[in-house]
């Protein structure tokens, strides 16, 4: 996580918002900001690979495939996950980006499972990291509470217990979002002009009402179908960890499928969203609640849109 911390309070300064209007729309306090020029979302992944790596006991030379998501690539190319692999000196690995907005980890997860799984590799590392200060427009007082920076990194590997690990998941898009959630330039499309700088359009554009009922509505159906495909009960769930985009967008899919608030990580207060590194940065924060054998459902939506669930059983 980056030090900077940047309170509502200081956002009320630079746009015409509050705390109390944040707090009762979004649920959100604070939210981290990467400062110093030069860094971008690699700096971040780089910092979440190498700690993953202590933490793990992995030497450097053991990782076989780095795969990041990420919406902030620090460059249209090359990918950040190459920049990332450098930077922790992983020098015995192949790297690429998953773009998949904020539904990247869970999409890069299945990418790994089925590495693993398939025998191709044995060491797969997936590494979200997204510097979303850097499309975060701060005069558009809508848009600008929402997002924050951050990178979290997973190592996934075999094991030989089958109960245990990556179970399913389920996963759909739907270009029609297209309209509803987007950089409207600096792509293809619609290149990089004097024309669109001036009208802001290298920042995220969202319509909140139109996202908001989708991301419910889809992560809601995407968890039931999981849940329904493996035979898991709401009693059955130990863990719910939905995206961390908006608390009433939780509350609302939490409540919908009938989890109790208690099983709901949530840490959206204190980390904003933090697009594709919501997921695993929650996970992350909330390891010491976690035990083998625990039964998780993971879920998330992003621009597209694309969302999806999936089902794991904790195995540390």
């Amino acid at each position: 996580m980056p030090d900077y911390v940047l309170t509502n309070e200081e956002l009320s300064h630079m746009v015409d918002t509050n705390d109390e209007w944040i707090t009762t729309r979004v649920g959100i306090k604070e939210r981290r900001i990467l400062k110093g020029e030069g860094l971008g979302s690699s700096y971040m992944g780089a910092i979440a690979v190498e700690r993953l790596l202590a933490n793990t006991g992995t030497a450097k030379d053991e990782v076989e495939l780095v795969i990041c998501a990420t919406s902030n690539p620090d460059y249209r190319f090359p990918s950040t996950a190459s920049i990332i692999s450098h930077k922790a000196g992983l020098t015995n690995c192949y790297a690429y980006d998953i773009q998949a907005a904020c539904a990247g980890f869970i999409v890069a997860l299945q990418a790994a499972n089925a590495y693993i799984r398939g025998g191709l590799y044995k060491k797969v590392i997936v590494v979200a990291a997204e510097m979303m200060s850097s499309m975060t427009n701060y005069d558009d007082r809508s848009t600008c509470p929402l997002f924050g920076d951050a990178a979290a990194a997973v190592m996934v590997e075999p094991t030989e217990d089958q109960t245990v690990g990556i179970i399913d998941g389920v996963y759909h898009v739907d270009g029609e979002g297209l309209s509803h959630l987007v950089m409207k330039a600096g792509g293809s499309a619609y290149p990089a002009s004097h024309a669109t700088v001036d009208a802001h359009e290298h920042f995220v554009y969202q319509e909140g009402r139109a996202v908001y009922k989708h991301a419910v509505t889809d992560m809601l159906t995407s968890s039931l179908d999981v849940m329904k495909r493996n035979n898991l009960t709401v009693d059955q769930i130990d863990w719910f960890v939905p995206h961390q985009a908006n608390l009433r967008i939780i509350e609302a899919v939490g409540g919908r499928i009938g989890v109790s608030t208690d099983k709901v990580l949530v840490n959206i207060q204190y980390r904003d969203n933090t697009s594709a590194a919501s997921i695993p940065l929650c996970l992350d924060e909330n390891k010491d609640k976690l035990k083998k054998g625990d039964k998780i459902v993971l879920t998330a939506f992003g621009a597209g849109f694309t969302w999806g669930a999936m089902y794991i059983v904790w195995d540390c």
